[in-house]
């Protein structure tokens, strides 16, 4: 269908595709028995013809595939749109992960992470434990932190996005926590690559 479109359309056949999901959704399917929007929504599409407003002149041929083709376009347009003022939003809101050696940050625990080394799910998971001290940076956003023998199966180089500042009472304290040397799982640090720390789970 697509190498048909091609072949009819030219160098610029990828404008069409809106046009031919259309014209794909609303035809008939044996597989199913109707077309695939009927489908999805329980009822038929109404015609494009029916777009038009009340008293206006019937459109037909190439002057209703002009009519969709204009509003394809401003929906793409409007979408463009909403999606820079969404990005706006929240490029304001966001700021640069920056962390100095001999800082003091807290460390986040994924909810499965808590399950697995915490014995604790849900509400009652601790999000952050700590307080740990910045030894070194690595690249632009990895850090090495110094944590306790608690935590020694955990990897100590990690991602700016896994810390946060420290703030007095803001976390669990390392002392208090309760892990399964067991079942605790092990990083394994593999690269720091273009500002990516990769690492495994063995």
């Amino acid at each position: 269908m697509l190498g048909a479109c091609v072949i009819d359309f030219g160098g610029n056949w990828d404008n069409h595709l809106p046009l031919i999901e259309f014209s794909y959704n609303n035809s008939y399917h044996a597989s199913i028995g109707m077309a695939p929007f009927e489908t999805l929504y329980g009822r038929k599409c109404h015609s494009p013809i029916c777009w038009t407003e009340i008293g206006e002149s019937q459109i037909i041929g190439p002057e209703i595939i002009k009519e969709m083709t204009d509003k394809i376009h401003q929906i793409r347009d409007n979408l463009l749109a909403a999606r820079s003022r969404q990005k706006c939003y929240a490029d304001k809101r966001r700021k640069p992960l920056e962390f100095q050696v001999d800082d003091i940050v807290l460390l986040k625990v994924s909810p499965w992470k808590g399950v697995v080394c915490f014995g604790k799910k849900g509400k009652l998971a601790p999000r952050y434990v700590g307080s740990f001290k910045i030894l070194e940076q690595i690249g632009k956003v990895a850090y090495k932190l110094e944590l306790p023998p608690e935590l020694s199966n955990m990897h100590p180089t990690l991602h700016g996005q896994m810390v946060m500042v420290y703030r007095n009472g803001g976390g669990l304290e390392a002392g208090k926590v309760a892990t399964d040397s067991y079942v605790c799982p092990i990083h394994k640090l593999i690269s720091v690559y273009h500002g990516r720390v990769s690492d495994m789970i063995l």
